[in-house]
C-alpha cells in the first residue's frame, strides 16, 4: 500500500461525514488490530516526516498505539449500512451514522467488534455549554487603553514574562500548534491573523463534527482563544507566540452536547499527531451529557477514564504538550472539565490581571488525588479578538489556557529536546505557588524566564568542544573557559540578529562583555588553531 493512501483514507471518511442528528451517531469499539495492513517496522506510512523527527528527537518509539485502526474493519462496517464519520486508532474504534437498528444490529454481530454504543442528542445539557460560552465571549470590564507593543493584551503577557522570551527571539517560530474547539468564525478575514495567513502560518484545518470543508462556522470561540497566541497587530494586540504555525480543528458540535464530541477530539488529536504538532491547546471540558448515562461522576476524573483524557494521556506520551482549560465551574470538590483531569498535560485556571483567581475557575482534587489545576495564567477580562471583528474583555479558563498555551510554545521553541514530563515540571516549579500548591491555584504562576533557566537551552554550530559558558541560560553572572591546552582564541559576540557586539579578546573580556549585556541570545563565535566553535548564550537577567 502507497504510504498516502491512510492519510487520502482518513480524508475521505472525514468529508464524508455531514452534520446529522445526534441521536443516530454510534460509537463503534473494535477488539483488536490484527492482521493490520500497517505495521511498527513502516511508520512512514501513517506518521509524516516531521511527527517521526518528533519521535526521533524525544527518544519515544513507534508502538501499538500508532498502528491505525484495520481499514478492513471500518470497510466491513460500512458495508452493514452505517455511514463513517471519524476513526480512533488510539481507542481502537470509529464513530458511524446510522438510522436503522438493523443495521446497528449487524455491527454488532461482527466478531472484531467489542461494542457498539449509542451517541443521543438532548438539548438541555448543550444549553448548559452554550451558557458557558457565551459568557466566555461576553464583554467584561472597561476596555485596556494600554497602546505599547502588545495593545490591550500586555498585562496577560507581562504577566508570565513571556514577553521577555520574545526579546530573547523566542517567539514561537518554528512551534506547531493545533488548536481544538468549536469554530473559527472570523479567523479567515480578522486583520490580526493576516501576519500568519500571510506568512503561510496557517498550516490547515479540519471539520471534525461536519466534515464540511471550513471550519469558519458555529462559532466565534476558536477565533477568540487562538487570538490569545496568534494575534500580531502591533499596538493594539500581539499574543504570546505570534510566530507560531497552526493547526485549526473544529471537534466541539455546538449543536448538541454529545460524548462523541470527546471522541472526535481524540481524532482530531491523532491527526495533530501524525502531522509532527508541538502542542495541542483545548479550551474545553465534558461533564454532563444529553444521556445521563454517558455523564462523567468523580470516580471518572482519575486521568484515564473519559475518552478525551484517555487520548489527551496518548497524546503526551507521543511528544506532544497539551494544554486544557480547567473549567468555569468555580468551587467545590473536583468542578474541572474532562480532559483537565489528566494527569500528564498542563491544566489552566484563571487569575485576574492581578494574579488573584478568578471565582469561576474550577479547582480539583481528581478522584486519585492529584492537585488541580496545575498553573493560572489570565482569564479574567483577558484581551482577545473578536470573530465579528476588533477586540474585547472576556472572561474565562477558556482564555487563560491559550494565553498559556503560547508561553509553552515559546519554551518548546527554546527547548526542542525536553521532554513533555521536563516542560511541565518546569512550568510547575516557576510557578509562584510552588511551595504550597493548592487545588483552586495550583501551583501558582509560571514565571517563564525562571522555567527557560530550568530547561537545557540547544548549542548551535558545535564542531569542536572549545569553549563553555556557565550556567547558560543565565540571570546573573557568567562564566567562559576555554579547553584546556587552547591558549590563542579570536572571539566575537552576535546579538540575535547577527550584529557584531564586539570582536576579537580574550577569555576575560568575554566573561566582561557577557556580564554587562541585557537579556537576549547571543551568539559566541570562537576560532582557534585547534577548530571553531559557535555557542548560543542566553542571559534573562
Amino acid at each position: 500500500m502507497k504510504k498516502v493512501s491512510l492519510f487520502l483514507i482518513l480524508l475521505m471518511v472525514a468529508m464524508i461525514a455531514k452534520a446529522q442528528i445526534a441521536t443516530n451517531i454510534y460509537w463503534v469499539k473494535f477488539t483488536d488490530k490484527a492482521n493490520s495492513p500497517y505495521s511498527i517496522d513502516n511508520p512512514s506510512e501513517y506518521l509524516s516526516q516531521r511527527a517521526l523527527e518528533r519521535r526521533a528527537r524525544l527518544g519515544i518509539e513507534i508502538d501499538e498505539y500508532d498502528i491505525p485502526v484495520n481499514p478492513q474493519y471500518l470497510q466491513a462496517v460500512e458495508a452493514c449500512g452505517a455511514q463513517l464519520l471519524n476513526p480512533s486508532k488510539w481507542l481502537n474504534g470509529v464513530s458511524v451514522y446510522t438510522n436503522s437498528q438493523d443495521v446497528v444490529n449487524a455491527i454488532n454481530a461482527l466478531e472484531f467488534v467489542e461494542t457498539v454504543r449509542n451517541c443521543p442528542n438532548y438539548p438541555e445539557a448543550q444549553r448548559d455549554k452554550e451558557i458557558w460560552m457565551e459568557n466566555e465571549m461576553k464583554a467584561s470590564g472597561n476596555p485596556v487603553m494600554t497602546r505599547g507593543y502588545y495593545g490591550g493584551a500586555e498585562t496577560q503577557v507581562y504577566q508570565l514574562r513571556v514577553n521577555e522570551l520574545h526579546a530573547m527571539g523566542y517567539d514561537g517560530a518554528g512551534v506547531h500548534i493545533a488548536v481544538l474547539d468549536g469554530g473559527f468564525i472570523g479567523t479567515d478575514t480578522h486583520h490580526t491573523f493576516d501576519n500568519m495567513r500571510e506568512e503561510g502560518r496557517l498550516l490547515g484545518i479540519r471539520d471534525f463534527v461536519y466534515g464540511s470543508e471550513s471550519v469558519y462556522s458555529q462559532s466565534t470561540h476558536g477565533t477568540s482563544c487562538l487570538s490569545t497566541i496568534a494575534a500580531y497587530d502591533p499596538n493594539n494586540m500581539v499574543g504570546t507566540a505570534p510566530k507560531a504555525s497552526f493547526y485549526l480543528f473544529h471537534t466541539e458540535d455546538g449543536n448538541g452536547e454529545n460524548i462523541v464530541e470527546e471522541y472526535n477530539w481524540v481524532s482530531g488529536a491523532e491527526l495533530a499527531d501524525s502531522l509532527g504538532v508541538d502542542i495541542c491547546t483545548t479550551s474545553l471540558g465534558y461533564i454532563d451529557f444529553d444521556m445521563p448515562q454517558w455523564d462523567h461522576p468523580f470516580e471518572h476524573f482519575d486521568g484515564h477514564t473519559a475518552p478525551m483524557s484517555i487520548g489527551a494521556e496518548i497524546a503526551a506520551s507521543r511528544g506532544i504538550i497539551c494544554t486544557n482549560s480547567a473549567g468555569n465551574e468555580g468551587d467545590g470538590i473536583c468542578t474541572l472539565g474532562i480532559p483537565a483531569d489528566a494527569e500528564h498535560i498542563v491544566t489552566v485556571g484563571a487569575v485576574d490581571g492581578s494574579g488573584n483567581r478568578a471565582w469561576f475557575s474550577s479547582c480539583g482534587p481528581t478522584y486519585d488525588g492529584r492537585i488541580k489545576p496545575d498553573v493560572m495564567a489570565m482569564g479574567e477580562d483577558t484581551y482577545v479578538a473578536s470573530g465579528w471583528g476588533g477586540y474585547y474583555n472576556g472572561s474565562g479558563t477558556s482564555f487563560s489556557n491559550p494565553v498559556l498555551a503560547g508561553a509553552v510554545a515559546c519554551l518548546r521553541q527554546a527547548s526542542p529536546n525536553a521532554s513533555v514530563q521536563e516542560i511541565c515540571d518546569a512550568l510547575r516549579a516557576a510557578g509562584n505557588n510552588t511551595g504550597n500548591p493548592n487545588n483552586y491555584d495550583g501551583y501558582g504562576i509560571p514565571d517563564f524566564v525562571a522555567a527557560l533557566e530550568m530547561l537545557d537551552v540547544e548549542d548551535v554550530m558545535v564542531e569542536n568542544e572549545i569553549i563553555s559558558v556557565f550556567p547558560n541560560p543565565s540571570n546573573g553572572n557568567v562564566k567562559v573557559q576555554l579547553k584546556e591546552g587552547v591558549d590563542k582564541s579570536d572571539m566575537t559576540v552576535y546579538d540575535n540578529i547577527g550584529r557584531v557586539i564586539v570582536n576579537t579578546m580574550n577569555i576575560n573580556e568575554v566573561e566582561f562583555v557577557l556580564n554587562n549585556l541585557s537579556a537576549g541570545i547571543y551568539q559566541v563565535r570562537v576560532e582557534t588553531e585547534n577548530g571553531n566553535q559557535t555557542l548560543k548564550v542566553v542571559l534573562t537577567r
